[in-house]
């Protein structure tokens, strides 16, 4: 087969992507199709690793790059209601161009000492596409133009919602069930809080979900949960299990964000999900697990809760006879440095399998891998199953109490719910479904 260029559409390439030397390189067959919201989504994911961001903004920049993509989809076909950037693709704009241009123009703009890499993701997505006849050549330029529109946009939008805000000093509190500084660092500042003050994404406030406190320390729930992580979460336990002990750092060593686009990114191809349904279905899936961190991080820095590894060593300031100390206990994993309640992690996960279930069903099959334990994989029939094994993880970890878990799940699941109430809605006609179509 005669190789075929990309003729009027390289202009624009040469524009987006920072004059690429692509020479004969764009002159190329046309690649089998694929998913490029999908292709995008894993370029995206390659990126964070690469970057090493932490699992909790990992969900904001995951965010604005899903989001950048289902604006400039919804630009051209304009089923939905946008999340920022109303629809105003010209006509005849790719939507496969406005993908790939949307998405690199966000991470370029996020991560730009990756823009090398990211800029022979471009190249390769647009020799997929192909189109060497001139109608062709002018929808992928309109669609890359349309596409770094959008993306410009949203990362502008997204600068000024207070996560680089610079915050008063934290003061540590006294009291028992006050946080502490944690080992081995003891950081005298919980990170991330300027995550409990970023403007959300579709919430009305990072209030807006807040829960009931922490359990009193005196109460039988507390006691329970409390002798619950104090024998399973030890890094010295006898009653954890090997598989526990890998559930523990299947959920840990890698980020939430991380595992959950995974999993939706392997349903979308075997569902053979379309490529509006699938930018909506990954807009919706970050989008809830950037709220549902920020709801969560509102509530660690409202309530300042203490983690295991303090609670357990000062037991005996608690006030509850049913929790003895133990000053030399550990976690299994090193605990992160901010607060307990609730947990980040079932907070995302409970979003995240909500949007999931709601595109796919509840019983459904799926399996999930984890970057940080190589080779293993676990499967489910149900997405509920994969959030409760998440909360077993925090808890082995030596992380959390149980009743964190169990609430960070609900609100995250409440969070995506509204997600999927106020954002992203059909504006007219029938068009595709919440799924594949």
């Amino acid at each position: 087969m005669k190789p075929r260029p990309l003729l009027g559409a390289l202009a624009v390439v040469i524009a987006v992507a920072g004059a690429l030397t692509f020479g004969g390189g764009l002159q190329t067959v046309r690649a089998a199709h694929t998913n490029v919201v999908v292709d995008w989504n894993a370029t995206m994911l390659a990126t964070l690793a690469t970057a090493n961001v932490a699992a909790p903004p990992a969900t904001r920049y995951a965010a604005i790059v899903q989001a950048s993509v289902f604006d400039a989809v919804n630009g051209i076909d304009r089923r939905y209601t946008p999340i920022h950037v109303a629809p105003a693709a010209p006509r005849g704009a790719s939507q496969e161009a406005a993908t790939a241009s949307a998405a690199y123009t966000a991470l370029v703009s996020l991560f730009p000492a990756q823009k090398t890499t990211l800029d022979a993701a471009l190249a390769a997505s647009l020799a997929s596409i192909g189109g060497d006849e001139d109608g062709q050549s002018k929808s992928i330029a309109r669609g890359l133009q349309w596409g770094k529109t959008v993306a410009d946009q949203i990362v502008a939008w997204r600068a000024t919602d207070g996560f680089t805000a610079t915050l008063p000093t934290y003061v540590i509190g006294t009291a028992p069930g006050d946080w502490q500084p944690t080992p081995p660092a003891f950081a005298l500042t919980p990170v991330f809080r300027t995550l409990a003050t970023t403007t959300p994404f579709a919430m009305t406030s990072p209030s807006q979900f807040r829960p009931a406190g922490p359990p009193a320390l005196t109460g039988a729930l507390y006691t329970a949960d409390f002798n619950e992580v104090k024998a399973f979460g030890s890094a010295t336990s006898t009653v954890r299990t090997p598989y526990e002990t890998e559930t523990a750092k299947f959920w840990q060593l890698d980020t939430a964000t991380a595992i959950w686009n995974r999993v939706a990114d392997s349903l979308a191809l075997k569902d053979h999900t379309s490529l509006s349904a699938s930018a909506r279905l990954l807009a919706l899936l970050n989008v809830s697990q950037a709220d549902a961190v920020i709801a969560v991080w509102d509530a660690k820095n409202t309530f300042n809760f203490w983690r295991p590894v303090t609670a357990i060593t000062m037991a005996a300031t608690d006030g509850n006879p049913n929790t003895s100390p133990d000053a030399g206990w550990a976690p299994l994993l090193t605990t992160p440095g901010h607060q307990e309640y609730p947990s980040g992690h079932s907070g995302v996960s409970g979003a995240a399998a909500t949007i999931l279930a709601s595109f796919f069903g509840e019983r459904t099959a799926f399996t999930a891998t984890s970057n940080g334990v190589p080779g293993a994989v676990r499967s489910f029939t149900r997405f509920s199953d994969a959030v409760a094994q998440v909360a077993d993880a925090r808890v082995f970890a030596g992380f959390h109490f149980r009743n964190s878990c169990n609430v960070a799940s609900r609100m995250g699941a409440g969070i995506a719910e509204y997600v999927q109430e106020t954002l992203m809605v059909r504006s007219h006609g029938d068009g595709e479904g919440s799924g594949s179509d």
